[in-house]
């Protein structure tokens, strides 16, 4: 079956890379370097999404600090760029999925709020960097996520419509990008939805396994979320 888009925009964190751990350990790292109480990884995983400064301050306000984020983002900055690397790994299909869409011409991209310096060695890393013909991070462009800037920004780079192309995430953000931007949208069920209800919106589908990507039939516009098994 011949996919029905011909750019898709992949999220990254909790979409193609489970990077939840790494994160994690950049977290507490901070936060013992400011003498305040470590946070179960589980926790941290529902803050995940927004960018590396909400991320911060969410888990400095959980401890109970009210100390300026500026005066803390140095310093974490230094913690995420140590542990970018140690237990990243992608998520079942995510290889086979990229390759198989690339084979069929769909031009692929990155659509992240994580810091642009931190995306490609990510992906070199992992093996699947030179899959993607662009990739947009958190501070690439005046507005990230859930603007509709980055991902109308990777529509007209490569001379595309947004209903010609597909935005496939995990969150709340992505969603309303996707809807901002009036592009259609996918959502995988495994990644950090932070509470977010996925089938809430009017997704596409919602998949369990990025592999399912590759059955996604076009639906029209309002048409509620469904699994692809």
């Amino acid at each position: 079956m011949k996919f029905p888009y011909s750019l898709a925009l992949f999220d990254l964190d909790g979409t193609l890379v489970d990077t939840a751990v790494d994160i994690a350990e950049a977290v507490n790292r901070t936060l013992d370097d400011w003498k305040l109480p470590q946070v179960e990884e589980m926790v941290i995983r529902g803050w995940i999404g927004d960018g590396a400064r909400v991320l911060v301050e969410t888990a400095f306000r959980h401890a109970g600090s009210d100390v300026a984020v500026d005066d803390i983002m140095e310093g974490f900055m230094v913690h995420y760029g140590e542990t970018l690397l140690l237990r990243a790994k992608l998520y079942p299909g995510v290889a086979e999925t990229l390759e198989a869409l690339q084979s069929q011409g769909v031009a692929l991209t990155v659509c992240t709020n994580k810091p642009q310096r931190y995306v490609r060695p990510l992906l070199e890393h992992l093996g699947i960097a030179d899959r993607f013909g662009a990739m947009v991070g958190g501070d690439t462009l005046p507005e990230r996520k859930p603007s509709a800037l980055p991902l109308l920004h990777l529509a007209q780079l490569f001379g595309r419509q947004p209903g010609d192309c597909v935005m496939i995430g995990d969150s709340a953000t992505d969603a309303a990008a996707a809807k901002a931007a009036a592009m259609p949208l996918v959502l995988v069920s495994y990644g950090y939805p932070r509470g977010f209800d996925l089938r809430s919106t009017q997704a596409l589908a919602v998949i369990d396994d990025m592999r399912a990507l590759l059955s996604l039939h076009p639906q029209a516009s309002g048409v509620a979320s469904a699994s692809i098994a």
